[in-house]
């Protein structure tokens, strides 16, 4: 046989089509609501099933509510509201390895009735799929044909690793504690390395914690908690391109309160999962252009893209801006508490050697009013960029990001400032355009030479190959015959090409 398959496998990471979809909750509070207060939400993927052209999954969206009750208490319920979707296109495949981000676009609260609260809300999915693309390549022993090689660099897919860390965490408070209000707690990746047959993820865990002290005042504080972990991962060399995952599942959070005599304290307990996917780069060999000497060839040639993986970043930043409240809210005479780091990450991009990260801040500011001697509340959405420097050509960016050291101050009744800090994730990724011959075939046989010698014409500048797949000829022949010429040609010259005759 002429031509043998030497096929191989590239990395293609692609993302998944983001769309929206309602989810509808029914929530039992335990007691009847006369007013909702903040609103938190979070969407969850609990499990996932990769099909050809399909992805279906399932979850839930996590609620935490905080409401005031109809003999004047404050609490908190914690619900979960099962949900499933999924993803078509014809980049899955079947097995492939995803990951998943809901994110909650709008809500809507559709009634309360007694100590039930219903909600719909707009689930935003995306994320991407990365596998192993198989292209198309050949190769060649007979000694008719003529290959010109070269090599190529690809990007190899080793796989993805999953594990989980459980974190605990305190932070201590004087006097006693009535009760906890809201526990949120948002992991960040800071580094990804790669060792053998392992990838280390590092990061940091921020903890906000709002609780009810025995005099009535509502305090909150953040927690900072690092990471290491380790996740085995066949394959993996210290030279491979990694990148990293970190979340944190609402409802895997639990906290307790601690108290003495005089002090008191709360034990947060947060279960981080993680996620780690890893790629080689190699070096193979392949045809880059081929004739025989015998007869024709049909060759076919296609382009492929593969997917290459940059090292992850970080990017830190502050978020400012003001709300005046609308004339329907009572104006704010003291503000009670704040509920809530959720952020949006609406837009990013790169421009002019700057990465630009676009998204909206959302927290509940609970309030009281004297005239009404109410207890009222009113949702911020804050818009903010955050740029740094760049360097290298366009990437498509993944990134996820975490909100602290938040607060927020009322300015002459009506408008409200917030101000808050940011930490961004990006993980990077290119992809590379590369042609390749993927199919040849013999076709008519050349007919017989009927002349024992050739006189070719080549100019200055021809490299050997090119005149030998011209004359259709070896290389080695036109070397022989013509030992005193150089390649490539400096000058136009005259080679002669001898054959022999077979009667």
């Amino acid at each position: 046989m002429a031509f043998e398959s030497n096929n191989f496998y590239v990395a293609k990471k692609v993302s998944l089509a983001k769309s929206e979809f309602n989810v509808e909750c029914s929530i039992s509070t335990g007691s009847n609501v006369e007013k909702i207060l903040s609103v938190s939400l979070e969407g969850c993927v609990e499990s996932y099933e990769a099909l050809n052209g399909v992805i279906n999954y399932s979850g839930y969206i996590d609620s935490k509510i905080i409401f005031l009750s109809n003999d004047g208490q404050i609490n908190t319920v914690c619900s979960s509201c099962p949900l499933s979707s999924k993803f078509e296109g014809e980049e899955i495949g079947n097995g492939q390895s995803a990951l998943i981000n809901l994110n909650i676009v709008d809500y809507n609260i559709d009634s309360i009735s007694g100590d039930v609260i219903r909600l719909s809300a707009i689930v935003e999915q995306s994320g991407f799929v990365v596998s192993s693309s198989e292209i198309s390549s050949i190769r060649s022993n007979d000694e008719d044909i003529c290959c010109k090689n070269e090599e190529m660099s690809i990007i190899k897919f080793l796989g993805c690793a999953s594990g989980k860390r459980e974190i605990k965490s305190e932070i201590n408070s004087r006097g006693k504690i009535v009760k906890i209000l809201l526990v949120e707690s948002k992991p960040y990746v800071k580094s990804v390395e790669s060792g053998v047959n392992f990838v280390t993820i590092s990061g940091e865990v921020v903890s906000r914690v709002l609780y009810l002290s025995e005099d009535e005042k509502f305090e909150s504080g953040y927690i900072y908690e690092s990471f290491k972990e380790e996740l085995e991962l066949d394959g993996v060399s210290k030279d491979s391109l990694v990148e990293g995952y970190a979340y944190v599942k609402a409802n895997m959070i639990e906290s307790e309160i601690v108290q003495d005599e005089k002090d008191s304290k709360i034990i947060v307990t947060t279960s981080i999962e993680l996620r780690a996917c890893a790629y080689n780069e190699e070096k193979i060999e392949v045809i880059q252009d081929l004739y025989s000497t015998r007869c024709d060839l049909s060759v076919t040639t296609q382009s492929f893209s593969m997917t290459n993986v940059c090292k992850m970043d970080t990017i830190e930043g502050k978020i400012e801006g003001n709300m005046v409240l609308e004339d329907d809210k009572p104006r704010v005479d003291k503000i009670l508490f704040s509920a809530g780091s959720d952020v949006n990450i609406t837009n990013k991009y790169i421009k002019e050697d700057k990465i630009y990260i676009e998204g909206i801040a959302k927290t509940y500011i609970v309030y009281l009013n004297d005239e009404t001697n109410s207890i009222n509340s009113v949702e911020l959405e804050i818009p903010f960029t955050v740029n740094d420097k760049f360097e290298g050509e366009e990437r498509e960016i993944f990134a996820s990001a975490v909100i602290y050291d938040s607060d927020v101050a009322v300015k002459k009744g009506r408008e409200l400032f917030y101000d808050a800090k940011i930490k961004i994730s990006i993980n990077y990724c290119s992809d590379a355009i590369c042609g390749i011959i993927s199919e040849a075939s013999l076709a008519d046989e050349y007919p017989e030479k009927d002349y024992a010698m050739e006189v070719v014409f080549a100019k200055a500048g021809d490299e050997l190959w090119d005149i030998a797949k011209k004359a259709k000829v070896k290389e080695q022949q036109i070397l022989d015959q013509n030992s005193d010429i150089a390649f490539p040609l400096t000058e136009d010259s005259t080679l002669i090409l001898f054959y022999q005759k077979v009667k």
